[in-house]
């Protein structure tokens, strides 16, 4: 056996953290890299997502623009530090908890077959587990997106004096904390859990159908994973991507005029739909889609 089967038998790199302690701060790193890397497209495409008076009908280049004149360079990463201290958390609950359920569901119903849907149930209710214990920073980071510094002064239609201005991560949970309880904490968290069982088999679908015409001696090859596993992510986020719009709706309700307020999922889909056009359902998708694209264009 060689040194690196022998490290991957072991569960150990050598002397140091264990292998799986050390790809996953690997990853959290290249994580925090890419998540950085497409930063000013998030905030712009949460400012879409949630109808930001001030970004209405400004375009991406146009939303760019205001970003940088009313906040400066700074204001495209508004929020992203709370988006990078959960790609750790979010991935190892992921992980560890993918591994607990899938023996769960083996030990619990032994003539299960053992494949890709046993696979995919695990695997979405790992998700679900993830989210719940992260959902916090997810909220924290669409608020912090959703605050435009110096709205006021410039005089924008819909900006208010009153405005809450959250100074940072742990400002923001204390105040969402102490004004609402819990249930603040994870306001808008119910669309998150509905649309990740949806979100898995529609990826999972469109990643076999494609992999499926990828000819067989290439079906193996990082290449064609990468680009088969971004376009089926990207169709199944295309798919379920209302219940997203839903969800930063529902994050920001407390900071905009919204009419969500105590609301449920379906019902806010409804409501979104009626009051502000279906179109806003997919408003900033297309970004998701340009993100894509660039990817594609690298590998």
């Amino acid at each position: 056996m060689d040194a690196r089967a022998r490290e991957a038998a072991e569960g150990t790199s050598g002397p140091g953290l264990p292998l799986a302690v050390r790809e996953l701060l690997a990853g959290g790193v290249a994580g925090g890299v890419a998540k950085t890397a497409v930063a000013p497209l998030e905030r712009v495409k949460i400012l879409f997502q949630t109808r930001r008076a001030e970004f209405r009908g400004s375009g991406l280049i146009g939303s760019f623009r205001t970003i940088y004149r009313t906040e400066g360079l700074l204001g495209f990463y508004r929020g992203n530090g709370a988006s990078v201290a959960r790609i750790v958390p979010y991935a190892a609950l992921h992980y560890m908890a993918y591994e607990e359920y899938r023996r769960w569901i083996i030990l619990g119903f032994p003539n299960v077959e053992q494949g890709p849907v046993l696979d995919l149930v695990a695997g979405s209710i790992a998700g679900g587990t993830a989210v719940i214990c992260t959902y916090p920073l997810d909220l924290v980071r669409t608020k912090l997106a959703y605050q435009v510094k110096g709205a006021v002064n410039v005089g924008f239609r819909e900006s208010k004096p009153s405005e809450q201005v959250y100074k940072g991560i742990m400002d923001c949970v204390k105040t969402i904390y102490r004004q609402n309880g819990l249930k603040g904490i994870y306001r808008g968290m119910a669309p998150s859990l509905y649309g990740i069982f949806p979100y898995s088999g529609l990826k999972f679908y469109f990643y076999e159908k494609m992999k499926s015409h990828v000819p067989e001696e290439h079906r193996k090859d990082i290449i064609a994973k990468l680009g088969c596993g971004s376009v089926a992510g990207l169709l199944g986020q295309t798919i379920t991507y209302p219940l997203d719009v839903v969800r930063r709706q529902m994050q920001v309700q407390a900071l905009s005029s919204s009419s969500l307020v105590g609301r449920g999922t379906f019902e806010s889909l409804v409501m979104i739909a009626k009051q502000q056009g279906w179109r806003q359902l997919f408003s900033g998708l297309s970004i998701n889609y340009l993100k894509v694209r660039y990817f594609l264009k690298f590998i």
